[in-house]
């Protein structure tokens, strides 16, 4: 069965990921506590608290010390919605 281009509907996303469930999520496939990750960046145990439930904003800085952590660009922590490939490879 062959079919034409305009007989197929293009596939859409349907869940999207916050930054703060990004940082969650690569921190657990590390199998780090908040504890460990805050020893790794420098960023307090309440902050990241905070960044995982999406409390307070990412910034620059916290997201090039996060990504220096998990040895990934900023960028996949920043924009998860377009880095979700990345995430898996990072685990």
């Amino acid at each position: 069965m062959n079919k034409t281009k305009n007989e197929y509907v293009p596939a859409t996303s349907h869940t999207t990921r916050t930054t703060g469930e990004t940082i969650r999520m690569l921190r657990e496939l590390k199998q780090w506590s908040q504890k460990e990750l805050a020893r790794r960046t420098g960023i307090s145990e309440p902050n990241l608290s905070l960044l995982e439930n999406d409390k307070i904003d990412l910034g620059k800085k916290r997201a090039e010390q996060l990504a220096k952590a998990f040895g990934i660009h900023p960028a996949i922590i920043m924009f998860p919605e377009y880095e979700a490939i990345e995430i898996q490879k990072a685990a």
